[in-house]
C-alpha cells in the first residue's frame, strides 16, 4: 500500500512537473508574429523609427538605444537590456515596468502571447 502511494505521488509530480515547465514557456514565433501586427502600427520590423523605434535587433539591445528615437528619460536611463525576461515584464505592463515612458500601451496581459511575440522579436536581427 505504502509502495503504491509513492509511486501515485511520483507520478503526480512527474506530471505536474512537466506541465509546469512547459505551461506558457513554449515559444511559437510564428504565433508572435500575428500579435505583432497590433505592434506595427507604430513599431518596424527594421531600424526605421515611427511613432516607436524599430525594433530589428531589440533582443540584447539597451533600452533607449535606437539612434535618431527621441526616448522618454525614464526609457533612456532605466538601465535595461531587453531580452525574454524584460520584453515580458515590460509588455506585459510598459507603465510599471518604466515608470514615465512615453508608450501609450495598456499592455499584453496573455502570457502566451508575451512569450510568443518576445520569441518573434528574437529572429529580428
Amino acid at each position: 500500500m505504502k509502495s503504491e502511494r509513492t509511486i501515485a505521488a511520483f507520478i503526480a509530480v512527474f506530471v505536474l512537473a512537466g506541465a509546469t515547465a512547459t505551461s506558457g514557456y513554449a515559444q511559437d514565433a510564428e504565433h508572435g508574429k500575428t500579435i505583432f501586427k497590433a505592434c506595427a502600427t507604430c513599431h518596424a520590423l527594421d531600424n526605421a523609427n515611427r511613432v516607436g523605434p524599430g525594433l530589428a535587433g531589440v533582443i540584447g539591445r539597451k533600452a533607449g538605444a535606437v539612434a535618431g528615437f527621441r526616448y522618454s528619460n525614464a526609457m533612456k536611463n532605466s538601465g535595461i537590456v531587453w531580452d525574454a525576461k524584460t520584453l515580458d515584464a515590460f509588455l506585459e505592463s510598459p507603465q510599471k515596468a518604466v515608470p514615465g515612458n512615453r508608450m501609450p500601451y495598456a499592455g499584453l496581459k496573455n502570457p502566451t502571447d508575451r512569450t510568443d511575440l518576445a520569441a518573434y522579436l528574437a529572429t529580428l536581427k
